[in-house]
C-alpha cells in the first residue's frame, strides 16, 4: 500500500474544513488522476497525502508510516524526502540556475555536506542534464531560473521531481502553463516514469479529457469530499455533468483540454516528443 486515508478531514485553525470524510488509498504503482471545480479540495488533499497539511481527523498512511498531528518532525521530515511533489507554480528562487534547482530534488537524501557543497558547486551535473533533457530543457542547465518563461519553470519543477527519484509522486497541476500538445506528452511521461519504476502517481489535473486520456482510475473530488473514485472506462457524462454542475444544478461546460488556450510560449505544430525512459 503507497497511502491510505480512512474517513480523514482537515479543519484549519480558522475553522475552515477543507476536506471531510475522505477514504482513499492506492497501491504501489498505480496513477491516479483528480479531477473536479477549482476550489473542490484538490490540493488540500493532494498536500494532506504530502503531510504538508497533516489531518484533523481519521486515520492516515504513507509509504508504510502513521501520520497524525502527533507525528515527529524528524519522522515527517524523512517522510517528505521520499515524496515529489510538482507544484503548479514550482517554489523555485528565480535568482537560481536551473542546474542547482533540479539537483534539489535530492537535498532530503544527501547528507549535510553534500547539500550545502551543491549549493557552491552542482554535485551532479549529469544527473541534472538528463532529467531536463527529458522535458525538453537541456540546453537550459546553467540558465537563471528568472530567464525562463512559466511553462519552462513548470517543467524544471518536473524534472526536479524526475531526479529525486521518489517513490510517491504528487502532482499538482503540472502542466497549467503548457499549450494541449506539450501537456499531453508531459502527462504521459510523468505517468510512464511512474509505471517503470512503480511508483505512485497522484495528479489533479483540469483537463478532464487529459485525465481521461492518461489515467486508468480517476477521482472526482467537490466541496472536500469525494464525488466518485472509478476507472476511467466507466466514467461518463453523468458523473462529469454532476461534478462539475453549478451550485444551483445547473449544467457546467467541462473544462476539456482542447478548449483550453494555450498559456505559455511552447506551442508548436509539431513538438518533439518528450523521452519516457526511466531516468537512471
Amino acid at each position: 500500500m503507497s497511502f491510505m486515508l480512512d474517513d480523514v478531514g482537515l479543519t484549519h485553525s480558522n475553522g475552515f474544513t477543507a476536506l471531510s470524510h475522505i477514504s482513499l488509498y492506492a497501491t504501489q504503482g498505480e496513477s491516479i488522476a483528480l479531477i473536479g471545480p477549482s476550489g473542490a479540495g484538490k490540493t488540500s488533499l493532494l498536500s494532506t497525502i504530502g503531510t504538508a497539511y497533516l489531518p484533523t481527523a481519521g486515520r492516515m498512511q504513507v509509504l508504510g508510516q502513521t501520520v497524525s498531528a502527533q507525528s515527529a518532525a524528524r519522522e515527517l521530515k524523512a517522510l517528505r524526502s521520499r515524496i515529489g511533489t510538482v507544484h503548479q507554480a514550482a517554489p523555485i528562487p528565480l535568482r537560481q540556475r536551473v542546474v542547482t534547482a533540479v539537483l534539489a530534488g535530492k537535498l532530503g537524501q544527501w547528507p549535510m555536506w553534500k547539500a550545502l557543497a551543491s549549493l557552491a558547486y552542482p554535485q551532479d551535473i549529469a544527473g541534472a542534464r538528463q532529467a531536463l533533457a527529458r522535458v525538453q530543457l537541456d540546453d537550459k542547465l546553467f540558465a537563471r531560473c528568472d530567464q525562463l518563461s512559466g511553462g519552462q519553470l513548470q517543467r524544471v519543477g518536473i524534472a526536479r521531481v524526475l531526479y529525486q527519484q521518489a517513490g510517491l509522486i504528487l502532482a499538482d497541476e503540472p502542466v497549467s502553463a503548457l499549450d494541449p500538445a506539450l501537456s499531453q506528452a508531459t502527462v504521459q511521461l510523468l505517468v510512464q516514469e511512474a509505471a517503470a519504476r512503480k511508483a505512485t502517481l497522484v495528479a489533479s489535473l483540469h483537463a478532464v479529457d487529459l485525465a481521461l486520456a492518461n489515467f486508468g482510475r480517476i477521482v472526482g473530488v467537490r466541496d472536500g469530499r469525494l464525488a466518485f473514485d472509478l476507472p476511467a472506462a466507466q466514467v461518463g457524462d453523468t458523473q462529469l455533468q454532476a461534478l462539475y454542475a453549478h451550485a444551483d444544478g445547473r449544467a457546467a461546460d467541462l473544462p476539456m483540454l482542447h478548449n483550453r488556450l494555450a498559456q505559455s510560449d511552447l506551442v508548436s505544430a509539431a513538438p518533439t516528443p518528450i523521452q519516457v525512459n526511466a531516468c537512471r
